[in-house]
């Protein structure tokens, strides 16, 4: 058996035995050893068999109980090789990420929760002007969005009046994708305008056409998030209710109507009304 003459025939165990004794399955003993995580001290030549080390019992218990976890290979396979302490500094920073984002996740549920109940007003049609709009757009958490926008919106206005055209028109960020916590949706930030412009860099031109919006009025302590999430649900629902068709992205057009941090709109077709 290959290293033989290294190790004692009496400690040393079959697949089956060491599995039972570190309760890893032999399909998890295969994948580790392809791994790198828990290899075989031998392998009799003739058969094939794996051969266990009594000394690999407390590295394969390690592996079992961190797998309990449901923690990557690739971070196991850093972790065993830490010390005892390492590990455990690890391990508990580890859990202190692990509960911010249950904490997060709890407070995205309580607003989605109570979200068409807790908002007071009732949305609005508009008419939507056709818009010429200059642009940046970018993948961001919501960690990320207010940064995003300020420095976005600032560059836009930067580039208006370098070439001489209005710029003080109002800011509409335009959400592509769910942006969370843990989705990093992408996020367009506009500023219209008319004239022209030459876009520069990752800035772009584009027309918005003209059409109706369903907007709602958001104050600036209803603005955060996840309580902005209730606005945006009572806009849905009221989109819902009143057979209209949503065709583009939502849009928070700021600064809003009647002293309102914001609006929440969205564009929609009135097409299918009754």
């Amino acid at each position: 058996m290959a290293q033989a003459g290294r190790v004692n025939d009496a400690d040393l165990m079959l697949p089956g035995e060491f599995g039972a004794a570190t309760r890893l399955s032999s399909k998890a003993l295969r994948l580790y050893a392809e791994q790198g995580l828990l290899v075989p001290a031998g392998i009799d030549p003739a058969t094939g068999y794996r051969r266990y080390h009594r000394d690999q019992l407390p590295r394969g218990r390690l592996i079992a109980r961190l797998r309990t976890l449901e923690l990557p290979l690739a971070r196991i396979a850093t972790l065993i090789e830490l010390s005892p302490q390492g590990r455990q500094a690890e391990l508990r920073a580890w859990l202190t990420a692990q509960e911010a984002q249950l904490r997060r996740r709890r407070e995205l549920i309580e607003a989605l929760d109570g979200a068409a109940a807790s908002t007071t007003a009732a949305p609005k049609l508009r008419a939507r002007p056709l818009r010429k709009l200059l642009c940046q757009e970018r993948r961001v958490h919501i960690g990320e969005l207010d940064t995003f926008v300020t420095e976005a919106q600032r560059r836009i206005r930067d580039r208006l009046r370098t070439v001489g055209l209005p710029h003080d028109g109002p800011t509409l960020v335009h959400f592509h994708g769910f942006v969370t916590h843990d989705s990093d949706g992408p996020v367009e930030v506009t500023v219209p305008f008319t004239g022209s412009v030459e876009p520069v860099d990752d800035l772009r031109v584009r027309l918005s056409p003209a059409g109706t919006d369903i907007y709602l009025p958001v104050a600036e302590a209803d603005a955060g998030f996840p309580d902005i999430l209730r606005a945006y649900e009572t806009v849905e629902a009221w989109i819902d209710a009143n057979r209209l068709v949503n065709i583009a992205s939502p849009v928070e057009i700021r600064p809003g109507t009647d002293g309102a941090l914001l609006d929440v709109a969205y564009p929609v077709s009135t097409s299918g009304r009754s």
